[in-house]
């Protein structure tokens, strides 16, 4: 590159001037890029903010396509303080009187009281049992003492069944042995045997019941039903009750009813979520004729179309074991605007009056609406998906851009450097003329005769 000072010979700003020049040939190019890259980065958040409100959408039909969503029950209890309850989708809506007489509870035995914890009690061996289930064995060897036979009973691999621990009461140290399990089916037994010829073990574990197994016994509608745990799952159908006091002369009233909540929460959620997919849809291509302004994707065909097919999927009747169903027929009407409204009475009611066809309407495989429009919003959303396409294809754009700027960068050195070379060769030849004037006026000026006009 030549001078990029005042030209020595002309007097000429050629750095000045070749700066104007590159960016007189640059500045249109340039502007049309950073319009360009504006559009492009516009359009990606456009389609970000599209892409985030259809995937929440999707979300929420996922709960109506789950059949948990629909024909669910709830209990209410008159009374906690003697049981709770559970219910699953098979309970029957009605209503049962509860009585608890007895709650189950493990045996726990204790061996005969002892001097000392830390004395010895003999060689031999325990053999332990609880219920039907296999006895497991522990040799005692003639150093353990209560202490030591408590550790190897709750730490021998075959023991599922019991703990041990020891009780210091007032006539001295007892081990008492406890089932892990309650009821009748659990009873423990226990048979020592000495093989150091005394009978230390024989004694001391003549075992004496100090707490005794019991079964819960509760009364449902009248009807006696006996459990070995205090949870009673299979009484009455679809019910899970766990017993947690007893008093026989108290009543507990169990009611099941239809769990609406569950259901309208889940389609006024729907609701909301395609509200807001139809809002972002008309603010991103929607034109402001007062302000002038256009949406980031006004003239785009991708929001349009999924407008008009989710519209299309929430005006067609779906098929149901109760006939022909639509959204109007709960209560979900379509405003001017496009957006949904929900008649919250209307559908409080028609989920009260339903026996399935609600479901069928919205998470029927491959037919429900709700099953549909997810298929549908899959294929925008998912990884690879529409969406990701078009991502990538503005991404492109703006690698494309970022090349053109680079090139045009390129010309534009180029040019400067031509420029530059240019001026600074007409700035010699105008130095050298100039030197050759000098001369010549010089030369002239000293000829004999000659007179300086000095005027």
């Amino acid at each position: 590159m030549g001078l990029t000072s005042v030209g020595i010979g002309s007097g000429l700003d050629i750095g000045g001037i070749v700066t104007a020049l590159v960016n007189a040939e640059s500045a249109g190019k340039i502007a049309k890029f950073d319009v360009n890259e504006g559009k492009i980065n516009a359009q990606i958040s456009g389609i970000g903010s599209l892409k985030s409100a259809m995937s929440e959408f999707n979300d929420k039909l996922t709960t109506l396509t789950e059949s948990a969503t629909f024909g669910s029950q709830k209990v209410a209890l008159s009374s906690k303080s003697y049981l709770s309850a559970s219910v699953d989708a098979t309970a029957v809506t009605g209503s049962y009187q509860v009585k608890v007489e007895q709650l189950a509870q493990s045996q726990k035995v204790a061996s005969a009281v002892v001097a000392d914890k830390a004395s010895t009690l003999g060689e031999g061996s325990l053999t332990i049992a609880v219920g039907g289930n296999d006895s497991f064995n522990i040799d005692v060897v003639a150093t353990d003492t209560l202490t030591e036979i408590m550790n190897k009973i709750n730490s021998s691999d075959d023991n599922s069944d019991v703990t041990a621990t020891i009780i210091n009461g007032e006539l001295g140290p007892q081990l008492v042995l406890g089932s892990k399990n309650t009821g009748l089916d659990n009873i423990i037994s226990v048979t020592a045997t000495d093989t150091d010829g005394n009978t230390g073990l024989v004694d001391t574990f003549s075992m004496t019941e100090v707490t005794p197994a019991k079964n819960a016994i509760a009364y449902i509608d009248g009807v006696k039903v006996v459990s070995k745990k205090n949870t009673i799952e299979e009484a009455i159908t679809g019910v899970s009750l766990t017993l947690t006091a007893a008093d026989i002369d108290q009543t507990t009233t169990l009611t099941i009813s239809k769990d609406t909540a569950k259901t309208k929460t889940a389609i006024e959620g729907f609701v909301e979520a395609y509200n807001s997919v139809m809002t972002t849809i008309n603010s991103l291509t929607s034109y402001n004729a007062e302000t002038e302004q256009a949406g980031i994707l006004q003239g785009d065909a991708l929001p349009r179309s999924i407008q008009s097919q989710m519209r299309n999927m929430l005006s067609s009747q779906y098929s149901t074991s109760d006939g022909n169903k639509m959204l109007a027929n709960l209560g979900v009407t379509t405003t001017r605007e496009g957006l949904l409204e929900v008649d919250s009475t209307k559908l409080t009611e028609a989920i009260a009056a339903d026996k399935g066809a609600i479901a069928e309407m919205f998470s029927s495989e491959d037919t429900g609406l709700a099953s549909k429009m997810s298929s549908l919003l899959d294929g925008y959303v998912q990884t690879g998906g529409i969406m990701d396409s078009r991502d990538t294809t503005l991404d492109e754009q703006l690698s494309r851009l970022t090349d053109s700027r680079e090139q045009l960068n390129t010309r534009m050195a180029a040019f400067s450097a031509r420029l530059y070379k240019q001026f600074n060769a007409m700035d010699l030849v105008v130095s050298s003329l100039n030197t050759q004037a000098s001369d010549l006026q010089s030369r002239l000026d000293s000829l004999p005769g000659v007179v300086r006009n000095n005027s």
